[in-house]
């Protein structure tokens, strides 16, 4: 299997994106640690740790050294921890932007950072969660698409600087993700455009394997036919 025998920590790994990402690297073969905020009933197959506010650089980097110390090291690190929220600036609360700077970038910084000590000597993975909304954002996604878009920085910035390391890191930037709470949130869109959970694994998973071992500081489209 393409991860065989790797270890890969999964933030965000209760939500539905979470536990398809998850599941899908334990099918590749990967042994993978479930990290969330809550507690809550691990991905099949997964390893859960306890309940985790990424927000918290100290106790983050105390549970990902408890999480190498169990492994051995870290191989990989997929950053799917974050939200979402739909406010127009004129009407909207300024503490909307700070609440998704934190759960959206800071949680990202704070997990690349706890895990950077414990990658193996041969490199590591990191593949971060975007969004195509930051790119263009659109009424009511001022917010939302400015701490994306801080992730997308994030990523460029970071690849450059782990370059040496052969540690590659990229992101992916879905549009809408065929949800059942989006799906309650837009009954009358056209679900059949939005990008499913399974196609999203399937670029993250290429993005963890060796046969993307010259892919770094890439931001990626996974769009489906939004």
């Amino acid at each position: 299997m393409e991860l065989k025998g790797k270890v890969v920590v999964v933030t965000g790994a209760l939500g539905v994106l979470g536990r398809t990402v998850a599941e899908a690297a334990v099918d590749a073969g990967a042994s993978v640690i479930a990290v969330d905020r809550v507690d809550g009933s691990p991905p099949r197959g997964a390893q859960s740790s306890p309940a985790l506010d990424l927000g918290d650089a100290e106790a983050t980097k105390k549970a990902f050294s408890a999480i190498a110390g169990q492994h051995g090291r870290i191989d990989a690190l997929i950053n799917i921890a974050g939200g979402f929220r739909w406010e127009t600036v004129a009407d909207g609360a300024l503490d909307s932007w700070d609440l998704l700077y934190r759960i959206n970038l800071r949680t990202a910084v704070s997990a690349c950072q706890a895990t950077l000590p414990h990658f193996p000597s041969a490199g590591g993975r990191i593949v971060n969660i975007g969004a195509a909304g930051a790119v263009k954002a659109a009424t009511g996604m001022g917010a939302y698409a400015a701490s994306k878009a801080g992730v997308a920085r994030l990523t460029e910035a970071l690849a450059e600087e782990l370059k040496a390391r052969n540690v590659t890191v990229n992101a992916v930037l879905p549009s809408i993700i065929d949800t059942p709470t989006n799906r309650k949130d837009m009954p009358d869109a056209n679900h059949a455009q939005w990008v499913t959970p399974g196609a999203l694994a399937e670029v993250i998973l290429f993005l963890l394997s060796e046969r993307a071992a010259a892919v770094t500081g890439a931001l990626i489209p996974v769009t489906g036919r939004v």
